[in-house]
């Protein structure tokens, strides 16, 4: 199960103490200070790892600490350095302090980290106390606490392409077609609960797919299961949107997910975008499927209005929907213009 957010606690390591201590040696009566330094306090740190790939971890222990540092020791000698907790998530994830909201910091590459929580100074030994008119000093300085934050996690997966649409648009059949990705497929909607990434490797070009649970209408006030996962393609290059060629209404079904996108993000509406038809093998082929371009903005012409309005229901029973615009009409059922899709989305990428 993909867990993408997390709430905890991390605490940095407290400094070492500085020690009050004297010399005691034979012969040397009067011995003067040698109480070491402590150690300096372990710091928490966060880093981004590719085999990591949820914050499952993160969702069910909540307190993380660092190791202190050591009392500093006689003979001036400075106590031993608190150990840095390295705490490692997916690539993607995103950190905010629970208490400021702040970003502080977004981990999106392999091996990329951050100090999250120093650790505290260690205290000074009496040593740095003498002086020629105070020469047994008795004073010392403890060590520093360390920084103690609640963060929040947030994984947005990285990937170069977003697979958009209804649900039972075709978009699991698709991954699995086109990458290695082996998604959970069945004839019903909301077959997908959760992300599913694919790599896909197409001649020399290899790029990362994102599947994401159908969207439905009032998804970005939280209804049906992608409104969650919405974050998850924020990062994507390019959109594939999905309309079911079976559908009676193909111009209403992209309004409703284009309306989601941008009611969740404006950004995400900006992003390029393929329309693609699916399910093509199920209805007559228009003579014309290839040569569809669609507008990312025909919801707002004159053109989308009338669309709106008349249902754009195929012309006849068991055809392909002609006054719906899109760019490819394909099969991942009998793999007709997978290739051209593949092709389209390199040359976008």
């Amino acid at each position: 199960m993909l867990v993408d957010e997390a709430e905890i606690t991390v605490r940095a390591g407290k400094g070492g103490d500085g020690i009050v201590s004297f010399r005691h040696e034979k012969y040397v009566p009067k011995g003067g200070p040698d109480g070491g330094d402590g150690g300096d306090g372990g710091n928490v740190v966060m880093q981004a790892a590719n085999n990591i790939h949820t914050l499952s971890d993160y969702a069910r222990i909540k307190k993380f600490a660092a190791e202190d540092g050591v009392n500093g020791g006689k003979q001036k000698r400075r106590g031993k350095s608190g150990q840095d907790l390295i705490l490692k998530v997916p690539v993607g994830t995103v950190i905010f302090d629970l208490e400021t909201k702040r970003k502080i910091a977004d981990l999106n590459s392999e091996g990329k980290k951050i100090v999250i929580a120093h650790g505290g100074k260690g205290g000074l030994g009496n040593v740095h106390f003498a002086s020629p008119t105070h020469q047994t000093p008795t004073e010392f300085k403890p060590g520093e606490e360390g920084e103690e934050r609640k963060l929040r996690l947030v994984l947005e997966l990285i990937a170069d392409v977003g697979i958009i649409g209804l649900p039972n648009a075709g978009k699991s059949t698709l991954l699995s077609v086109i990458s290695s990705a082996r998604p959970k497929i069945a004839d019903y909607p909301f077959t997908t609960l959760e992300p599913v990434l694919g790599a896909v490797q197409y001649h020399d070009k290899k790029f990362i797919a994102c599947d994401i649970p159908g969207l439905i209408e009032g998804a970005s006030e939280g209804k049906g299961l992608g409104h969650k996962f919405l974050k998850h393609i924020l990062r994507t290059r390019i959109l594939v949107h999905l309309i079911d060629a079976t559908s009676p209404d193909p111009q209403k079904d992209y309004q409703t997910v284009r309306k989601e996108l941008e009611k969740f993000a404006p950004s995400l509406a900006l992003k390029k975008e393929i329309v693609v038809l699916t399910k093509i093998d199920l209805v007559n082929l228009a003579k014309d499927y290839n040569h569809h371009p669609i507008s990312k903005d025909s919801n707002k012409d004159k053109t989308a209005h009338k669309q709106k309005e008349t249902p754009t229901t195929p012309d006849k029973v068991g055809e392909l929907p002609k006054r719906f615009k899109y760019d490819l009409a394909i099969s991942a059922a009998t793999n007709k213009n997978i290739k051209a899709l593949l092709d389209k989305i390199v040359q976008n990428l």
